[in-house]
């Protein structure tokens, strides 16, 4: 048995995508276990750089099956595009496969979707306005509609019927829209469903035999541990679980198949949205590090927050997700910085804590605490050995490990496939 599971260890956009492609060479499946296209991952091989929201990172190797798993909320349209500009890039996609009891994003959850969010004002949680949030509420009040009822007609049409009538009042009754038409939307869901049924089967029952037989299998989360509904920074999160105990779930495996997590932070911090944020910075260098790293949302386009590493996140994460290793993303970014930082505690209101606080009142109050370390200003986008960074950058290399205790197996000093250093066979 050889399976992973990539998870990211800090608020999202930690550059799992990087990290996907790097590890699906050695993989034969690649799962998405989580998540709907409010996640964004970006892939560059060569010149070419690909931007995925809802296809599995794996996608650019033809010979490995991407599984979008059952935890996956799916908009049929954003999938359809993704396939035709792989296919302008000379990508079939015929690799790809889709879990019948997935459910799927409605034109009504988008509709909904920007509307709470308008309607919450400053207390907005900065959603991405994709549907998600509205598909997955609906999933668990059990008048969601799933891949598989796009291809029995007549239930398809009795659970629209039955899911506008609650939605229309909500448009209508609360918001004054317009209610949306059944003709409209039964009529372009039933064909996505013709164009979708040759990619479509038991997920579950695909993994399962895979691990059974040996094959080795990479699961891919999407946001990452703060942004977990259950474990995250509540409700500044997402509405589904990126942690990996949402592989098992939302792939349908169980939890024994697992065999490696390994957890991807940055070589610094940043979020987007809202919510506390201990080591922000607000000044000169949050500006460097965004803009060095070209810290800009992959769905929307919004300019990250940025701030130094926390290493209280880190061990957080490692507990909650068992992580038994670290892939540290953008190394690179940090070059020329004369001194770096690590938090390795928050002060609270005079105390001084390791642990990583549930209440977001207590978290807002929370001062980190640094040690510091001494910069590089060489150039490392060429290393791909441990030896070949500075001793400066490795010794911020090591002194994340210690602080986590974790080993690290990964180390990307720049965004292409190549510009990884690897310390260990993760498979």
């Amino acid at each position: 048995m050889s399976t992973v599971v990539l998870v990211g260890a800090q608020w999202g956009d930690e550059g799992k995508g990087k990290i996907t492609d790097y590890l699906a060479e050695q993989a034969d499946l690649v799962v998405r276990y989580q998540g709907g296209n409010n996640a964004g991952h970006t892939v560059i091989v060569g010149e070419t750089t690909l931007q995925l929201h809802l296809i599995p990172s794996g996608i650019l190797y033809e010979d490995k099956l991407c599984v979008i798993g059952n935890g996956v909320v799916v908009d049929p349209e954003v999938f359809f595009e993704e396939l035709e500009n792989l296919k302008g890039m000379g990508i079939s996609g015929d690799n790809l496969r889709v879990s019948d009891i997935a459910h799927l994003i409605m034109p009504y959850h988008k509709i909904l979707d920007s509307f709470e969010e308008e309607k919450r004002g400053e207390l907005k949680l900065g959603t991405t306005r994709r549907g998600v949030g509205p598909a997955y509420v609906d999933k668990y009040a059990r008048r969601g509609i799933r891949v598989g009822d796009l291809f029995e007609p007549k239930l398809f049409r009795e659970k629209l019927k039955r899911a506008l009538e609650y939605h229309n009042f909500i448009l209508t009754g609360i918001y004054g829209a317009e209610p949306l038409k059944q003709a409209e939307i039964e009529e372009k869901y039933l064909e996505y469903g013709r164009r979708l049924k040759k990619y479509v089967e038991d997920t579950s029952l695909l993994i399962y035999e895979a691990v059974k037989s040996g094959k080795k299998v990479l699961f891919e989360g999407a946001q990452g541990t703060l942004l977990d509904i259950d474990h995250g920074t509540y409700p500044y999160v997402t509405c589904s679980q990126p942690i990996s105990g949402g592989a098992a779930t939302g792939s349908g495996i169980g939890p024994n198949f697992i065999e490696k997590i390994v957890g991807v932070t940055k070589a610094y911090t940043t979020r987007v949205g809202e919510g506390p944020f201990p080591t922000e910075l607000k000044d000169e260098i949050g500006d460097f590090i965004r803009q060095n790293g070209r810290e800009f949302g992959t769905t929307t386009g919004r300019p990250r927050r940025c701030g130094w590493l926390d290493g209280v996140v880190l061990k957080y994460a490692a507990r909650i997700n068992g992580l038994t290793s670290i892939a540290v993303t953008k190394l690179d970014v940090l070059s020329s910085l004369p001194v770096v930082k690590i938090c390795t505690g928050y002060k609270l209101d005079g105390r001084y804590i390791e642990h990583f606080p549930h209440s977001l009142e207590e978290l807002s109050r929370c001062e980190p605490v640094y040690e510091e370390l001494p910069g590089w200003k060489e150039d490392i986008s060429s290393a791909r050995k441990m030896e070949d960074l500075p001793p400066n950058a490795q010794r911020y290399v090591k002194r994340i490990e210690e602080i986590t205790g974790l080993r690290i197996s990964l180390i990307a000093v720049g965004p292409a496939r190549e510009q990884t250093i690897s310390l260990e066979n993760v498979f």
